[in-house]
């Protein structure tokens, strides 16, 4: 368990320099699927090459991401990826994935800046949003955001239910950086608890990358039924 942590993180060392700039598809169809990818704290959009791979390999989604420099708080980068949605077509579907950090700045892109017009679902791993006690020791930093009495935080749970955008929660029952684990699972929608997983290696986990892989397919294989009616 400490050793697969321990390699998921020497791997986000090494994928860190990729991806610095905005990736946007180039050739997306208004009705086509993105999968957008939020990144957590202190890292950067190259962490998910490996999860990236398999959503286009498997799903046919086109990828976009951006990296946000490490103190930037929820809000700012949500605005932030307000300016990267309002650059895909209309009528696309998107999908949000966020990886701790991220999947805060996914649900408040969604509920505080009208998110829930064009995004169709998001998913979250590993992501604190009942706030975590490994944050205090950066509170100078975005870790306002993030302990446990965080009013952002609070916001985000009691206005979960207010827009029909479906949520899941991948949470690493190992996961060290947020605590207590049940801090990770969102209000709404499905929890998958993947057991001896850390906060890292939902990054590059198989199954972790698989449950987000399904989900995106499950929702494109519905819109397919939809239309042939």
């Amino acid at each position: 368990m400490h050793v697969s942590e321990t390699v998921a993180t020497l791997r986000e060392v090494v994928l860190m320099p990729r991806d610095i700039g905005p990736v946007l598809p180039e050739t997306v169809g208004p009705h086509d699927d993105v999968v957008v990818l939020l990144h957590g704290f202190f890292a950067s959009a190259g962490v998910f090459r490996p999860m990236k791979e398999r959503l286009v390999c498997e799903t046919g989604v086109h990828v976009s991401s951006f990296t946000h420099a490490p103190g930037a708080g929820v809000e700012r980068i949500a605005q932030s990826l307000a300016r990267l949605v309002a650059r895909i077509p209309d009528g696309c579907r998107i999908h949000l994935v966020g990886h701790s950090l991220g999947g805060l700045v996914a649900r408040w892109y969604v509920q505080e800046l009208g998110g829930y017009r064009r995004v169709a679902q998001t998913i979250s791993l590993g992501s604190p949003f009942g706030g975590t006690e490994r944050a205090r020791p950066f509170r100078f930093l975005v870790g306002a955001d993030l302990c446990r009495t965080s009013p952002l935080l609070s916001r985000l749970r009691s206005r979960a239910h207010e827009h029909d955008v479906p949520h899941t929660s991948i949470v690493g029952d190992a996961d060290t950086m947020v605590v207590p684990a049940e801090s990770a699972i969102f209000p709404r929608g499905d929890v998958h608890v993947l057991p001896g997983r850390g906060h890292n290696s939902l990054l590059f986990d198989p199954a972790s990358i698989s449950h987000v892989t399904e989900r995106v397919r499950r929702f494109k294989e519905r819109v397919a039924v939809v239309a042939k009616r």
